[in-house]
């Protein structure tokens, strides 16, 4: 299987943006989940999720933030 070259430092990130297996925690992606879930912190947990979780949409990923907000 080839590997995504997606550049999840500059790209236009949307509600329907897969994460791929190259997937990485960058300012960008801060500010994309920020959006929706202000405040949110990046936990190695959370982040671990992400990864762990190819195939999913931002929008999964913006989902599960908020949840993990309630909780706290």
């Amino acid at each position: 299987m080839a590997k995504s070259d997606f550049d999840w430092h500059a790209a236009a990130l949307t509600p329907d943006t897969i994460v791929t297996e190259n997937y990485r925690t960058t300012q960008n992606m801060r500010r994309f989940v920020r959006a929706f879930v202000p405040g949110f912190t990046f936990s190695r947990p959370f982040m671990a999720w992400i990864r762990e979780n190819t195939g999913i949409t931002l929008a999964d990923v913006v989902a599960e933030a908020k949840r993990r907000s309630a909780e706290k």
